[in-house]
């Protein structure tokens, strides 16, 4: 009938504009799967090749360097030259890793010799630069993302380290009641065995908990990344040396923190002088915060902060701050350079005086011969200005403490921030920070970044 029909003007919906609701519905998440023919894994007549385990017999049996993975890799790219990186403990393995993959995949093989201090050092630029098409970077967790190396393609291999657990587990159960809640944390390397050892102390009735720090692997710590550890916990960390250890001490100075050496055996009760490191630095910030000429290291070393490598700094100095951004340029697209261009035309405005300086290492002496410059701010490692910025006569200050000192960030008394490459680090002097999300949650928390939406 007509009367009953609806006109145009009516709502189809029958609710009046008081009782309206606008609902915002997610977006379907995209599935995106492999096409059909692509091998997930690689092939078993090389995983079974009797010769290639007769060559990697040579290498150590508790070493995995994932020597098949690393032949289909190049195989499946198509690679004439590839390029290996090794950090100095594991370059006594390199020449016979190039001589297996040079028989195996039929390429040309260039160990890169020069020193690799950490996972920020992937020189994907001197890999480029020596016509390699291909490249390997072994020792180090994936920081510097494969989609950010440029036109070279990168495999990382952490070389995952097989140790006697047993006595782990047997060590800790003579040291700590199963009362006392613990954190286990460690090198790259242990990563595997450490969810192995944390399951057997859970099973022997410990609290243990494997902290994570993203985008870090669970209990992965580095030189200047750490998660922060639960109050009451006491820290557990295997590794042979105490750089990253420090780290995790610096970030957690309440906890008490012990460090197991897989090779050694030992376990040791470690100790680091918060307090004395806090007041040198605070006085080098000071002594900053009054300087009217500023000094900007970009660190051209390998992977680490400039044009050659991964990141890049943009420096906005106002009246009252400075602000050290970092930026993924390991290659320049024409938006970047704009940027780049845009940058320095912000610098030019500037009220404070500065100079930027490309070094690949820093040192005392060569700072000095810029007499002119009151105070100096590098990106090249945090940790250098923690552990060395005192022996130059300048104040060196890392981008956390430049914040502070042009009052950007707040001076912790409590705690020093070890969350250089952390996703929710204190601030966007950090790389990979991102601000926070309108949802008020992190990502620990139930955000889920540009997935995360709200209801109106």
């Amino acid at each position: 009938m007509a009367g009953d029909q609806q006109t145009n003007d009516e709502d189809p919906s029958g609710m009046d504009d008081d009782n309206k609701k606008i609902v915002v519905i997610p977006k379907k998440k995209k599935v995106f799967r492999p096409k059909a023919g692509v091998v997930k894994g690689v092939p078993l007549e090389l995983e079974n090749d009797t010769k290639l385990k007769q060559a990697i017999e040579i290498l150590p049996q508790n070493y995995n360097f994932e020597i098949p993975k690393t032949i289909w890799r190049i195989q499946q790219a198509n690679a004439k030259h590839v390029a290996l990186q090794f950090p100095e403990g594991l370059l006594i393995f390199a020449t016979t890793i190039a001589d297996i993959l040079e028989s195996w995949a039929s390429v040309e093989v260039t160990i890169m010799g020069d020193v690799t201090y950490g996972a920020c050092c992937v020189d994907d630029f001197t890999a480029r630069a020596i016509g390699a098409d291909f490249m390997v970077h072994y020792g180090h967790s994936c920081l510097v993302p494969i989609d950010q190396t440029g036109s070279i393609p990168c495999l990382y291999v952490f070389v995952d380290i097989q140790f006697d657990t047993v006595h782990l587990v047997d060590a800790v159960k003579s040291v700590f009641p199963t009362t006392e809640p613990l954190a286990l944390v460690s090198i790259i390397q242990f990563v595997g065995s450490l969810q192995k050892v944390a399951q057997e102390l859970r099973d022997c009735g410990y609290g243990v908990c494997v902290p994570q720090c993203r985008p870090l692997s669970p209990g992965e710590i580095l030189g200047c990344t750490s998660a922060p550890v639960p109050p009451g916990h006491t820290i557990v960390c295997l590794g042979d040396g105490r750089f990253h250890l420090e780290s995790i001490m610096i970030s957690n100075p309440e906890l008490s923190t012990y460090l197991y050496n897989p090779y050694s055996k030992v376990l040791s009760k470690e100790y680091y002088d918060q307090p004395l490191m806090k007041k040198i630095r605070k006085e080098a910030i000071d002594k900053a915060s009054k300087a009217e000429k500023w000094g900007v290291i970009l660190g051209t070393w390998d992977g680490r902060a400039t044009l050659r490598s991964w990141i890049t700094c943009r420096c906005v100095f106002c009246s009252r701050w400075l602000l050290v951004l970092a930026m993924n340029c390991t290659s320049f697209t024409r938006s970047e350079l704009s940027k780049y261009h845009g940058h320095r035309k912000q610098l030019s405005a500037a009220k404070k005086s500065f100079v930027v300086v490309l070094l690949s290492e820093i040192f005392p002496a060569k700072l000095s011969a810029m007499s002119s410059v009151e105070a100096w701010v590098q990106v090249a490692c945090p940790r250098l200005s923690i552990d060395w910025g005192a022996s130059f006569s300048r104040p060196l200050l890392n981008p956390y403490e430049a914040a502070v000192a042009l009052r950007h960030a707040k001076w912790d008394s409590q705690s020093y921030p070890m969350d250089f490459y952390a996703h929710e680090s204190l601030g966007n002097w950090t790389p990979n920070h991102k601000p926070p999300c309108p949802c008020g949650q992190t990502r620990s928390t139930g955000c889920k970044g540009v997935r995360c939406m709200t209801v109106k």
